[in-house]
């Protein structure tokens, strides 16, 4: 009886510790993604990886890698207010979603164009521009790069203070 009084002692002490330690791992993953305050379809992702292209903090859930059979990486990117990316151009061209939030897009010499859900921008290949959220707010668009196979995106200058605002 003693034996079976103490496995289910250790039963019962490894079931805590892993309990413990699930929900300790949970609160830490929580602190250090912050959580979007808008509404959007798909996840908002983890710090984006191509985080040294951007100013500010995004997010990044790929949808849809790219490959030989479906060639068209699609991206769910997510903006903290104020942040965006790096001037840049796409060999292929680039196709955005806007699904929330308010954001910026700007081709080199155009004039800045304010997003809003149900938005569509498409960028013709290698015109040089940049998008991002707008400074109040935050962004959340579907990133299409659109006949990838002619290269990879060209990354340029950050986007200065000036120029953003």
């Amino acid at each position: 009886m003693k034996k079976i009084i103490w496995a289910l002692a250790a039963v019962l002490a490894a079931v805590c510790v892993g309990w413990y330690c699930c929900q300790f791992n949970q609160k830490e993953a929580k602190e250090n993604m912050k959580k979007s305050p808008i509404d959007t379809v798909f996840a908002q992702g983890e710090v984006n990886p191509y985080g040294q292209f951007f100013t500010g903090t995004t997010y990044l859930t790929m949808l849809s890698p790219g490959g030989d059979e479906f060639n068209a990486p699609i991206g769910n990117v997510t903006f903290e207010p104020g942040a965006r990316t790096h001037w840049h151009k796409h060999a292929g061209g680039q196709i955005l979603l806007v699904l929330n939030g308010e954001g910026r897009y700007q081709a080199r010499g155009e004039e800045i164009q304010i997003l809003r859900k149900g938005d569509v921008v498409r960028i013709p290949p290698e015109v040089e521009h940049w998008h991002g959220a707008a400074p109040q707010s935050w962004f959340v668009h579907i990133s299409v790069e659109t006949n990838p196979q002619k290269g990879p995106a060209t990354w340029l200058d950050p986007v200065t203070e000036q120029e953003y605002k």
